[in-house]
């Protein structure tokens, strides 16, 4: 009869960040454990080579997601995090680089394919450039689209809007105007000294005599 065993799961966090700071050495800027996840900061320059370690040699073998975040006012505003998976060792854990507009982060499409449009997706959003990637396209926005709109100071509006013209049967692009940008809006209450009631506060008047 063939026994088959489970892969063996770490005891603790604390085991695993300790095994794999040591693994990484200087490639390691900060460890944490956060919400009951471990997350590696490391050199922006040495992110390829971190994680083809950890794939290779501590069997986090899936890239199950790229995000970003940013952060206007550090002088790299942007973190960019990636989401490894043990299915060996039923664990996960997340790495981190930080970059600014100007500071590429080197691709990871050399160690899995589906970093690709993982990397576009951040370029897209945030503006955060991938060395290396053979293909770093938008890839949720519209062809002609201006700017990334999970940066904290891109604007909710955006800055132009596309409708179809009937005139020039075509799709077309314009600047957003948002004429009620100049309208005042007074939500005080009549309990709160407003000189008028508002619709279904009329028993206000009764109450205040």
């Amino acid at each position: 009869m063939t026994v088959l065993h489970s892969a063996p799961r770490f005891a603790s966090n604390e085991g695993v960040v300790e095994a794999l700071s040591a693994a990484l050495g200087d490639m390691v800027l900060a460890t944490k454990e956060e919400h009951g996840e471990v997350v590696l900061t490391v050199a922006r320059d040495q992110i390829e080579n971190a994680l083809r370690l950890l794939r290779d040699r501590h069997e986090y073998q899936q890239l199950m997601e790229i995000a970003g975040v940013d952060y206007p006012s550090r002088p790299e505003r942007f973190e960019v995090v990636y989401m490894l998976l043990s299915v060996t060792k039923n664990h996960r854990i997340m790495v981190k680089v930080s970059a600014a507009e100007n500071t590429p982060v080197p691709t990871v499409t050399t160690l899995w394919p589906n970093a690709g449009w993982l990397e576009r997706e951040v370029f897209d959003m945030y503006g955060v450039i991938f060395a290396g990637n053979p293909d770093l396209r938008r890839i949720l926005t519209d062809y002609g689209f201006e700017g990334h709109p999970f940066r904290k100071d891109f604007p909710l509006t955006g800055y132009v809007e596309l409708r179809y013209s009937e005139e020039d049967k075509r799709v077309v692009y314009e600047p957003v105007k948002l004429a009620q940008d100049l309208r005042q809006f007074d939500f005080m209450s009549p309990w709160e000294g407003a000189e008028y009631v508002l619709p279904g506060d009329e028993k206000a008047e009764g109450e205040a005599k």
